[in-house]
């Protein structure tokens, strides 16, 4: 199956227009023209029929997934990020904190016995 009979059942299945399939591909920030379009859906043995490049039908379909699931969410803000770096070095001076008074617990017991 080449890329063109895959642009072809896409269309056909989707019900997209060549509109649609322009505007879908402008999302990716891929510009293509109405004649450009049709000669891929052309037959094999018209003059003016043109192979869809790998290049096309990918930008067609990460196009596709932005026109279908919506543009992407915006990342997590960047004091999100602060706040969970103060808080995790927060927590690291705990943990360090406690095993230091474990050591000391261990220590003084050992002195004791060897009293």
């Amino acid at each position: 199956m080449t890329n063109n009979d895959v642009l072809k059942k896409l269309r056909v299945a989707l019900k997209l227009r060549d509109d649609d399939i322009v505007k879908i591909l402008e999302l990716v920030d891929f510009r293509i023209s109405k004649s450009e379009l049709g000669a891929f859906f052309r037959k094999e043995d018209h003059p003016k029929y043109m192979e869809c490049g790998d290049q096309i039908l990918r930008n067609f379909l990460n196009g596709l997934v932005i026109h279908l699931r919506g543009p992407l969410p915006k990342k997590i803000s960047s004091t999100t990020n602060d706040e969970k770096k103060s808080f995790k070095k927060k927590n690291d001076g705990k943990k360090t904190a406690s095993k230091k008074s474990e050591t000391n617990k261990t220590t003084s017991k050992k002195k004791a016995s060897n009293s």
